[in-house]
């Protein structure tokens, strides 16, 4: 086609050149031959034939519609671009509408009863990876394809435009990082879900294991008491070696509660019927009373005075509640609550591996106990959560509807060691005899 063209543009300018010269067009068209030097030169000159108007206005036609064919082919292949970068745009309008739907679902997880906002992505987060990588790797077939078809648009004539080629370029950069992401969100998704399964097993470990511990001591007969939990320790003097000492320790914890029956007239100040002392800190939770002062709870050497009244010589069921959020905490006496408040050792977790002594307040670990602190009359069904517990279960203890023991630390005569002579286990009377209206 391009020699057709410079042959017109040639016989043109052969044309006009002539007319420049003055000359008269006599009707006839040379050729220039070489003529070698010993050649004759007289040699007779091959005329072309004579162009009339007819075969002009044919060639002009033919490249005329050559030249349309070639434009209609051109925009035959920007309109088969532009449909696939629709299609390309909307693909990544879907991804953008289901990245939001993620993020303001509740919880994070895959539901099974929620809309699928994109058509062909699953719920299950492995299906989603595979799915999103076939995807990536139709969308680069197609990139392929294009290509080849501009490679032949080339070959033939038609051009491609390096415009629309660019901007199809960044459309597919920009839907590949929002794939991209989109497959991180949903491994952090899978990281998250699996430490939370974790972090549930550990929790239905331990209280399966508190269980069995329950039916070994049931299946034992709980030794001289009625069952494992049915008795009581005493101690009734003020010294520095009576105390209990509980066999298990705690572990990490961000949230307790800790509840117990508690019988004392000891004046002035109760003592100290529970501590837990770790290393480095030996007031790690401590529940004392001293003096003519109240009923004070440390966390990590936090103090926070508790609205309770246990000297008055019956059995009170108390229960103290706590959580590193805020350092909020609770307190219960015979089931209702007598008071709350927050800021005792805010956002401090519960150091794990200690020891829990009843009885006695700890100096160091374990050990160096002041009489003064000691603790004088009888404490049952000493247990501990690592959760706060709802107010209905504290009540249906405390009028002894039910008994539920602690997921972390349980009140079984197998976990608990006398020290002493004068500190006992004794078996626990009947429930409405430690009542405060018995």
């Amino acid at each position: 086609m391009l020699s057709l063209l410079y042959g017109l543009l040639c016989f043109c300018e052969l044309g006009f050149g002539q007319l420049a010269s003055g000359q008269a067009d006599d009707g006839k068209r040379y050729i220039c031959r070489a003529i070698p030097l010993s050649g004759d030169a007289s040699c007779p000159v091959t005329l072309l034939p004579e162009l009339n108007a007819g075969s002009q206005e044919e060639e002009l036609r033919n490249t005329v519609m050559q030249l349309r064919e070639t434009i209609l082919q051109q925009k035959e292949t920007i309109s088969k671009q532009i449909g696939t970068i629709n299609e390309l745009t909307t693909k990544l309008s879907l991804c953008a509408s289901a990245t939001d739907d993620r993020i303001n679902e509740k919880g994070g997880s895959w539901g099974k009863g929620k809309q699928n906002t994109m058509g062909d992505v699953p719920r299950d987060p492995n299906d989603t990876i595979d799915s999103l990588g076939k995807t990536m790797q139709g969308l680069k077939d197609r990139l392929e394809n294009l290509e080849q078809q501009q490679l032949r648009a080339n070959i033939s004539g038609a051009s491609f435009p390096s415009e629309l080629r660019d901007l199809l370029q960044r459309r597919l950069g920009q839907l590949e990082k929002q794939l991209l992401k989109k497959v991180t969100n949903l491994e952090q998704e899978k990281s998250m879900l699996s430490n939370a399964t974790a972090a549930y097993r550990l929790k239905t470990e331990s209280t399966l294991n508190a269980l069995v511990d329950r039916i070994s001591e049931l299946e034992k007969g709980g030794g001289d008491f009625k069952s494992p939990e049915q008795f009581k320790l005493s101690l009734p003097q003020r010294t520095n070696y009576l105390y209990g000492r509980i066999t298990k320790s705690l572990p990490e914890m961000y949230a307790f509660t800790l509840c117990m029956w508690i019988k004392s007239s000891a004046s002035p100040g109760i003592g100290t019927p529970f501590s837990y002392g770790v290393p480095g800190q030996a007031n790690e939770i401590v529940l004392i009373e001293w003096g003519n002062n109240p009923i004070e709870l440390l966390i990590n050497d936090k103090v926070a005075q508790l609205p309770l009244e246990v000297r008055d010589g019956r059995w009170h069921h108390i229960c103290i509640s706590w959580t590193t959020r805020d350092g909020q905490w609770d307190a219960y006496q015979d089931g209702g609550k007598l008071g709350t408040g927050d800021n005792l050792a805010a956002w401090h977790p519960i150091k794990p591996g200690g020891v829990i002594i009843l009885g006695q307040e700890q100096d160091v670990v374990g050990g160096r106990f002041d009489a003064g602190q000691a603790f004088v009359g009888e404490l049952s069904q000493v247990n501990i959560w690592d959760r706060i517990l709802k107010p209905v279960e504290i009540q249906s203890m405390a009028n002894c509807s039910s008994y539920i023991p602690g997921n972390v630390i349980s009140w079984l005569a197998t976990n608990v060691e006398v020290f002493g002579r004068g500190a006992f286990k004794r078996p626990l009377e009947m429930c409405h005899e430690r009542l405060p209206n018995a």
